[in-house]
């Protein structure tokens, strides 16, 4: 995600296998090393901003040349509950989920009328391996879980999946005042 050139390949042959590219979701992140704000690295910074900011914006942006090249397309893209909150032990992880909320946005705003949709789904905690290395230990799993959620139930992978499906479906298109489509 983090290099250009493999980022336009990738999008290429899914248009030459496929004809066409009507979805595109990008999912690809890092929480990187967690650590309280004053022990950020240089290192740890540009691991997570090269994958969870600078992998979308590659992402989006041969994306959308290529659904405003056939008139329509969605894009939806992953952030985290943490792209609206902080949290403790990953400033540098809450900094680029926010970034990607407000790239996604933009993007929004700025294909308003072409048939081109661009979505972001930020869910909480999901049972994925990810998580699991964030929190490191189930006493911090179930710490996490009273101190920030209400229900006290961490997502599935099958969850996600299933709002990104109907999101980036003609049944999630609002047909708004703003939608010339």
């Amino acid at each position: 995600m983090r290099h250009e050139e493999e980022v336009k390949n990738l999008v290429d042959q899914t248009i030459a296998r496929f004809g066409r590219l009507d979805i595109a979701v990008n999912n690809a992140g890092t929480v990187g090393t967690p650590g309280s704000a004053a022990d950020v690295t240089t290192e740890n910074y540009q691991a997570i901003f090269d994958t969870n900011v600078l992998g979308v914006l590659l992402s989006m942006k041969y994306e959308i040349r290529a659904m405003l090249r056939q008139g329509k397309g969605s894009i939806v893209n992953i952030s985290s509950a943490y792209g609206k909150v902080g949290g403790p032990t990953a400033a540098v992880y809450v900094g680029s989920k926010h970034a990607v909320e407000g790239i996604t946005k933009s993007a929004a705003i700025e294909l308003v009328g072409t048939g081109v949709r661009v979505n972001i789904i930020g869910p909480g905690p999901v049972e994925t391996g990810m998580f699991n290395r964030f929190a490191q230990t189930k006493e911090n799993k179930a710490n996490f879980l009273d101190a920030q959620v209400p229900n006290k139930r961490i997502g599935t992978p099958e969850e996600i999946a299933n709002a990104i499906v109907f999101i980036g479906s003609d049944k999630g298109q609002h047909k708004g005042s703003c939608d010339k489509t």
